[in-house]
Parts: structure tokens; C-alpha cells; sequence
């Protein structure tokens, strides 16, 4: 299937060959019959490409205050490199499509197959969306008219912010796709409009809506047209649509409201508030957030669940229903707005479109019709010719998961060991696409079961979220895989024991390694070395700065992520595991919070390791801190760039210009056991052991 692209690196924009994603669980599949093209925040993130570096800064200073803080504590190298992974990454443009649904994951009940739908879906041929975010279209609604409801949505939920009244004055500021829209939807509210903008066809436009309209470009005066409107009163509420960094509409929304009057911001603007325009009339300011309540909260996208109908009349669903039930009622004419149609083969030149002077409003990709059902839910693409070789070649990868640290760490680390890269899947086929063609896989596949069944695979590398690590282990296992898996291995007890049954059973022996990096890398490596020529138990200290994590972040639900103790915790307990040399015998914790917590663990030699797992601390402070006390010698390690040691006499400190976790280390540690026929560079019982120590802790 063809999905549009953007880069955000450049700004250049591709229609891209990508496999068609699954519907995952409570998700729909969807073939896309339109999408409109949401002029003012695609031009903004077309604009936002093209800028230099410099100017991409200035309009992120949040984001640069990040890269200096990660500058000082991880190093130059790891923090280019990481600003140059983000902004390899294209974006997927698009929210407003109508399309016949292909197919319903798991737990759907209220759509089936040829449902015509509307979605918030990006511009591709096929798309995958929660079904929360979707609604049925009535017969009488064509698909071009369609196509504009999560736009229109996006104007409701502005107005419904606003509250207005029958026979209430709102002033629209900005008379673009979703200020014309809104001016339709107060009037059919029984609302008196003014319009407000520099050009003067939307100006018509709205007029022929039944407003009253203010042409800025010929120096019309927004506030005395305003009291003149309603005799001096004063609007009752200003809905702001304009797409500008300057704060003069908000300041010209003060003005022109009566006391006690609202502001409700629904494009984008400067936010340099005047207290005295606020406070002498007692205004109210609410910015609106996109189409509706359930827009970003994990539990209502992601997990289908519904806001109960009577505490929560308007969500985003009910949005679109009610702008549909408009269009078919006659109340929104959106046919009016629709400037532009592009075969969606041909979007680039709606882009192109977007960056030029001629007039435009609705800009409307259309699908093609004619390609098969079939043809469109291929779910594996070539990237490249297979490489030439008589045989699989040992060490022959495909990866499942293709995320930010998949991306970023964990293939670049194979690549550099050696591997030899063939698949990589994903639900999604963007991400997918995206690694197989920046690394150089030969295929990019959505079918998991393709990856587990390809015979030229002999080693699969899971990088998915962790309540699949499991079920995923255990299927590769059986399918005769080597397996490599990112960390955690199990998220409770019965996961890990029909691992270690699946494990112990199999026919022909197989590497199972998770990926705990840091025991390789460099500087624990040298730790080692020190440690080994001393003798007695030793004392670990280790403390991680982890930051804070929003609390509906997916690592948090104890479903998905098992919370950050099982999730990320792990590796400091592998660590002073392997640092110590021995099996934990007790292991104690002292808990603030689910993400602030003390774990103690005494070691069957007598060796005693605390982790500081803190979430409470500033991000500019480093990450990790170890600390070993042994025979009366200490060695410190701060964030794997800087390692220090007393009373060792031979050695007293080592710098790395860069970060280094040990991640290529790890990679080729397990590359080169596979293809020596040697064991696992972690054996499989300590596997378990730190597993079960790492449960524990986190219960």
C-alpha cells in the first residue's frame, strides 16, 4: 500500500510503498476513499522541515533545552546522535479520512466489514485506527464531504468550550478550513458571527454563511466593527482560529469581548497574556484540545474505553457523529469549501499546492478505486534483493519491533556486529519501512508469523512492548530461533515458567539472551578487572536519576509495561549481579511511589548492593552513578562516560568522549555465540535469577 511522508529533516514530502498494518486490538482497518489535507497545521509542519537547524531550534526551545541538558551529561556524540535519529524519523501527515472498513481487530463490536467510516487515519491507502476514534457515515454523506468531519470536530469542540447561546455574538478570528466551518456550525446554534482575516475570498465565503466579516487587509478595525455589531455590548465569546506566532489576536480578543466574556483558542497563536485586559472585565481563556474529550488518553484510544454517555455527553466519537448527522441534515456545507482534489498518486502537488500563493481551503486527496482488497493488505515488502548465499548465513536477523529504541540502539548495534539484517516487522508498516530501508533489511513485514516461520531467519530479536516479550520468546523458541530479547524477559511469575518449560524442551538447543547491555560495556568491563584483584564481598551503590514518566505512559500500565521496576530496573539488578558474581539470597525494598524505591539485595557471599531507583530528581543531573567499595578500595562510575578509582595502584581514572552502554558490545557478544556454536554470553539460570529478583522487587 502508498502512505505519504514527511520528512521533518528536510521537509521533502513522498508517496512511500509500506506494508498494510494490522488492526490491533479494539482497532479497525480501514481503505481510505478521501482524506482532506488540514491546510494550516500541514503547511505549519511543511514549513517546520524546511527550516534550518537554527530556525528549527527557535521555534522548540523546550526541545533545545533538552539537548543541552542530554549535551552535558551523555556527551556530544550520543546527543547528535540522537538529534539526528528524531529527525530521521518521517512523519505520517493526516487527520480527517473516510474510507470502508477492510477489517476489525480483536474486541470490536460495533463496526464490520464495509462499514463506511470517517477516522482520524493519516493520508495512506490503508490505515489502522482505535474504534473511539472512528464513526459510521450516513448513507446520504458522500465520502468527499466525509472526509472533513475530524476537521469540523476540531471546530465543535471549540465552540462547545465557548458555550455559547441562542442569539449570542462570537467573533471567528482566523476564516480558515476550521474557522469556516465553525461560523456554519455557530450560525445553525442560532449564533451572530463576525469573521476576521486579511483575505478577502474567506471574507466572502463567510459572508455567504451569514456573517458579518472585518477585512484586516484593508485596514477594517476588528474593535469598532465589533461594538458597533452589538451596540456596545461587547462580543460574548471569541473563538481564535488564526495560525500565527504573534499574541495580537488574543489581545485583540480581550478588546473586543464584554465583560465576563470568553476566549477559546482552537488554532495557534502567542500566548503573552495582558493581565489588565483580563482582569477588568474578568474574561475567561481556554485553549481547546483537538476533537474532543478521549483525544490522547491512552484508556479511551489505545484501550477502547468509553467515557460513560451521561457524565461525559461530547466526546471525540460523539463529535464526529454530530458533524455527521449535520451533513446529512443539511446544516454543514462543507461542497462550499472544497477547492482542490488530487489523485492521492499525485499528493505531492497538493504540498506544492500549500507552499504557493494560489488560493486553496479544502484540499482533497482521492484513493484509487481499482487496486484489489488483496493488493492493498500486502503485508510484506522487498526492500532489496535477498543477499547472494547458498545457505542461510549464521546469525541471519529479522526484528520484531521496530520503535524508538529498537531504531535508534538495538539495530544499529547488529548491524555493527556483523549481522546479517532480513526482516523487520511491526504493526505499523511505517516504522517498519523506515528501519528496512535506513539499515538495509530485505524485507519490512507486518506478519510477525512471516519473521517466525522464514526459514533464512535463524535468529529473531524482539524489541515490542513488554507484555508480548513472553508469548514472543516462546513462539520464536519453537520455531527453532535463536532468540535475543529487550528487557524484561517475563512480567510475572507464570510467564517465566512456561519460558523456562518451552526452554528446557526444546528438540535442539537455542540461545536465548536478554538484552542487558551494560555488563558489556567498556567500563564494566574494566570494573571487572579491578574488582577481580581484591578479595572478600564487595558493597554496591548504584543510583539512578530516572525521571519522571507521565502516569498513563504505556511502561507504567501494569498490563503492557509491568511498571518501571520490572521494566527498567532490571538492568541495575543484572548488573550488580554480575558485578557481585553470586545469586541473591534476599532481596528487601523501601517504596515512596511505584517509580521512587530503595531494593537491597544481599548476595550468597556476602556482598551487599542498594539501588536508588528515583524518579523525583532534575533531568540535568546524570542518569546513573555507581558506586563499588571493596578491600578497602573504591571505584566510581558516573553515567558510563567517567570512571574513577582509589587505592588501586595501577590505574586511577578513564573519560570516554561519549556514552557507552555497551549495546555494540552486547550485539556482537550474542552474534559471535551463534556463529561459534559457543554458549549464551549470560547463561540461561542466571537469566532467571535475575528475573525472578527483579519481580520480587517490584511486587
Amino acid at each position: 500500500m502508498l502512505q505519504l511522508l514527511q520528512s521533518i529533516k528536510d521537509g521533502a514530502t513522498t508517496v512511500a510503498d509500506t506494508p498494510a498494518p494490522q488492526p490491533g486490538r479494539g482497532s479497525l482497518l480501514i481503505r481510505s476513499a478521501a482524506s482532506l489535507i488540514s491546510a494550516g497545521t500541514e503547511h505549519m509542519l511543511l514549513n517546520f522541515g524546511k527550516a534550518s537547524w537554527v530556525e528549527k531550534a527557535r521555534q522548540q526551545p523546550d526541545k533545545v533545552r533538552q539537548v543541552l541538558e542530554k549535551l552535558g551529561t551523555d556527551g556530544l556524540g550520543a546527543t547528535l546522535e540522537s538529534v539526528r535519529a528524531k529527525l530521521d524519523q518521517p512523519i505520517a501527515p493526516g487527520y480527517s479520512n473516510a474510507g470502508v472498513v477492510l477489517e476489525v481487530g480483536p474486541g470490536v463490536t460495533e463496526f464490520r466489514r464495509g462499514d463506511r467510516v470517517v477516522s482520524n487515519g493519516s493520508h495512506a491507502e490503508v490505515v489502522s485506527v482505535p474504534q473511539n476514534l472512528c464513526a459510521r457515515i450516513p448513507d446520504t454523506v458522500t465520502d468527499e464531504c466525509a472526509a472533513f468531519t475530524v476537521v469540523a470536530a476540531v471546530a465543535l469542540e471549540g465552540i462547545r468550550l465557548a458555550q455559547p447561546g441562542l442569539g449570542e455574538t462570537v467573533v471567528v478570528s482566523g476564516l480558515g478550513l476550521i474557522g469556516l466551518l465553525a461560523t456554519q456550525l455557530l450560525r445553525a446554534n442560532g449564533c451572530r458571527v463576525v469573521g476576521i482575516d486579511f483575505d478577502s475570498r474567506k471574507l466572502e465565503i463567510a459572508r455567504s454563511l451569514g456573517a458579518a466579516t472585518v477585512n484586516l487587509a484593508a485596514g477594517e478595525d476588528p474593535i469598532s466593527t465589533v461594538e458597533h455589531f452589538t451596540a456596545g455590548r461587547g462580543t460574548d465569546a471569541v473563538l481564535i482560529a488564526a495560525a500565527t506566532e504573534s499574541s495580537d489576536p488574543v489581545h485583540q480578543a480581550a478588546l473586543m469581548c464584554r465583560k465576563r466574556g470568553r476566549i477559546v483558542l482552537v488554532g495557534t497563536s502567542g500566548l503573552e497574556l495582558s493581565r489588565d485586559d483580563f482582569y477588568k472585565k474578568e474574561l475567561s481563556f481556554q485553549v481547546s484540545c483537538s476533537y474532543g474529550p478521549g483525544r490522547y488518553d491512552p484508556a479511551y484510544e489505545q484501550s477502547g474505553h468509553d467515557y460513560p454517555y451521561a457524565y461525559v455527553r461530547w466526546t471525540a466519537r460523539r463529535n464526529f457523529e454530530a458533524v455527521l448527522d449535520m451533513m446529512a441534515a443539511g446544516g454543514l456545507q462543507v461542497k462550499p469549501l472544497i477547492t482542490h482534489c488530487f489523485p492521492f498518486d499525485n499528493a505531492f502537488q497538493a504540498y506544492e499546492l500549500l507552499e504557493s500563493d494560489k488560493f486553496h481551503l479544502g484540499i482533497l486527496l482521492q484513493y484509487s478505486s481499482e487496486k484489489t482488497d488483496a493488493a492493498l493488505l500486502q503485508r510484506t515488502i522487498q526492500l532489496r534483493a535477498p543477499a547472494a548465499a547458498l545457505a542461510p548465513v549464521s546469525g541471519s536477523v529479522g526484528f520484531i519491533g521496530a520503535g524508538g529504541y529498537a531504531s535508534k540502539i538495538l539495530v544499529p548495534a547488529f548491524q555493527k556486529s556483523g549481522a546479517c539484517l532480513v526482516s523487520v516487522g511491526a504493526n505499523g508498516g511505517l516504522s517498519a519501512t523506515q528501519a528496512g530501508r535506513k539499515f538495509g533489511f530485505e524485507q519490512a513485514t507486518t506478519d510477525i508469523e512471516f519473521i517466525l516461520s522464514n526459514p533464512d531467519i535463524d535468529t529473531v530479536v524482539i524489541a515490542t512492548r513488554h507484555n508480548s516479550h513472553a508469548d514472543l520468546v516462546c513462539r520464536a523458541l519453537q520455531a527453532g530461533k535463536h532468540v535475543f530479547v529487550e528487557k524484561p524477559l517475563a512480567l510475572n511469575e507464570e510467564e517465566l515458567a512456561r519460558i523456562e518449560e518451552v526452554y528446557y524442551n526444546l528438540a535442539e538447543p537455542r540461545l536465548l539472551m536478554v538484552g542487558m547491555n551494560r555488563r558489556f560495556a567498556p567500563h564494566i568491563t574494566r570494573i571487572r578487572e579491578l574488582l577481580e584483584t581484591t578479595h572478600g564481598s564487595r558493597a554496591f551503590v548504584y543510583t539512578v536519576n530516572a525521571g519522571r514518566i507521565p502516569a498513563d505512559h504505556w511502561t507504567q500500565d501494569p498490563e503492557q509495561g509491568g511498571g518501571r521496576i520490572a521494566g527498567e530496573a532490571c538492568h541495575f539488578i543484572d548488573l550488580l549481579r554480575f558485578l557481585a558474581g553470586f545469586p541473591a539470597e534476599e532481596v528487601k525494598t523501601v517504596r515512596q511511589c511505584a517509580d521512587t524505591i530503595t531494593i537491597s539485595i544481599r548476595y550468597q557471599d556476602g556482598s551487599i548492593g542498594t539501588i536508588h531507583y528515583f524518579a523525583t530528581g532534575h533531568r540535568s543531573f546524570p542518569k546513573e552513578r555507581l558506586e563499588v567499595f571493596a578491600a578497602g578500595r573504591i571505584i566510581i562510575l558516573d553515567n558510563f562516560r567517567k570512571l574513577k578509582a582509589y587505592g588501586f595502584p595501577r590505574f586511577k581514572q578513564s573519560l570516554l568522549w561519549r556514552q557507552n552502554k555497551g549495546a555494540r558490545e552486547m550485539a556482537g557478544a550474542f552474534v559471535h555465540a551463534i556463529r561459534s556454536g559457543g554458549p549464551s554470553p549470560i547463561p540461561f539460570g542466571e537469566l532467571l535469577e535475575v528475573c525472578r529478583t527483579t519481580l520480587q522487587a517490584a511486587q
